[in-house]
């Protein structure tokens, strides 16, 4: 792990709850060096979070970590850099993550699953098998096992989230490979998790942010309407949100 974020001190969770809501908490989050998962990073800093990054590219990451440790300041969070590339990552090597996680900062509080794996538009009939199977697993498979990895850890926060950021509402569902799959699949993990759960301190959560100007919607479509597909920065508070348990006892969807 790389950074030099201090572990979180349990006796600034609930400080200042109302401006800094994630004061406090460790959250980590994948997909952290673009998107949604940068935003939402900074974000979550801002909230008071020690925030893991999570992604594969590494300048990404630092762009990010240097974004948040431009924004010090009473209350603001910090942020570790963890470079992992989920395609490829066991569940050794998840299990691994966990544990420096809580050897490094003590404790987790939520997780924000942003990373995504998506090619482009194809017909199944002309889909790489190989690229079909890496979309499932970046998108389906690596946020079970991650998941699972992390449980033990969230369960033992006062009060823990996890975020599952899902597009299974797409103008049309044909050509989404292995990534429309992951997507309608991730529906029933979260509802399978809910059921086993009931009575854990850990919440689960599906947001739905839909359309959003980001360099994994721009493979799919040419937008027509600027204005359809929004700045992922307008979803950045309601992750916020969802990790400090505002809306944990629903599936979220902006208006």
């Amino acid at each position: 792990m790389i950074g030099g974020a201090p572990a979180a001190r349990p006796d600034d969770v609930g400080r200042d709850a109302a401006a800094r809501p994630l004061a406090g908490r460790v959250v980590l989050v994948t997909g952290a060096g673009g998107g949604l998962g940068r935003v939402a990073s900074l974000a979550c800093a801002c909230a008071g979070a020690t925030v893991v990054l999570l992604g594969r590219r590494v300048p990404k990451l630092n762009r990010v970590y240097d974004a948040i440790a431009a924004l010090a300041g009473e209350g603001v969070g910090g942020a570790v850099n963890y470079p992992l590339d989920l395609a490829g990552a066991t569940p050794q090597d998840l299990a691994d993550l966990a544990t420096r996680i809580e050897a490094q900062l003590g404790r987790l509080d939520g997780i924000l699953h942003c990373a995504a794996d998506f090619t482009a538009l194809t017909p199944l009939a002309q889909t790489d098998p190989l690229a079909f199977a890496r979309s499932v697993h970046v998108n389906l498979g690596a946020r079970a096992w991650l998941t699972q990895a992390c449980l033990p850890l969230l369960a033992r926060a006062p009060r823990a989230s996890v975020v599952f950021v899902v597009d299974d509402a797409p103008e049309s569902v044909a050509y989404r490979g292995g990534y429309g799959v992951a997507q309608a699949a991730q529906v029933a993990l979260v509802e399978m998790l809910k059921a086993e759960m009931a009575s854990s301190p850990v919440a689960l959560t599906l947001f739905r942010p839909g359309p959003m100007r980001t360099p994994l919607r721009a493979k799919a479509y040419v937008e027509s309407d600027p204005g359809r597909a929004r700045d992922p920065a307008e979803h950045a508070d309601a992750c916020v949100a969802l990790l400090a348990g505002a809306a944990a006892a629903s599936d979220a969807t902006p208006a």
